[in-house]
């Protein structure tokens, strides 16, 4: 086996432990994320803006035990209600 056979046999298991601490992840498309956090009467979602080359912005929120999260070219109109902190950073395992 390669040296580099180790790392990337390390770097899955450091992915498969961070997926188990941090519960189930949902990736859904921007519109959904929004009908989502519509359903919530006091939603707190955690924003960042990242992109090196195109910024984008990220979202991520909880609901009935899991954590969704999405991507969007564009910031998201997220209701008035909405509890907002911002994130310098957000970061999902690669699945």
């Amino acid at each position: 086996m390669a040296y580099g056979g180790g790392a990337a046999v390390a770097a899955a298991a450091a992915i498969a432990q961070a997926t188990k601490a941090s519960g189930a992840i949902v990736t859904v498309e921007p519109q959904d994320f929004l009908k989502l956090v519509s359903r919530m009467d006091k939603p707190l979602v955690v924003v960042a803006r990242a992109g090196v080359f195109k910024s984008h912005y990220e979202y991520l929120t909880s609901y009935k035990g899991l954590i969704f999260f999405t991507k969007s070219e564009t910031d998201l109109m997220l209701p008035g209600s909405t509890e907002t902190v911002f994130s310098k950073r957000i970061w999902v395992p690669n699945m």
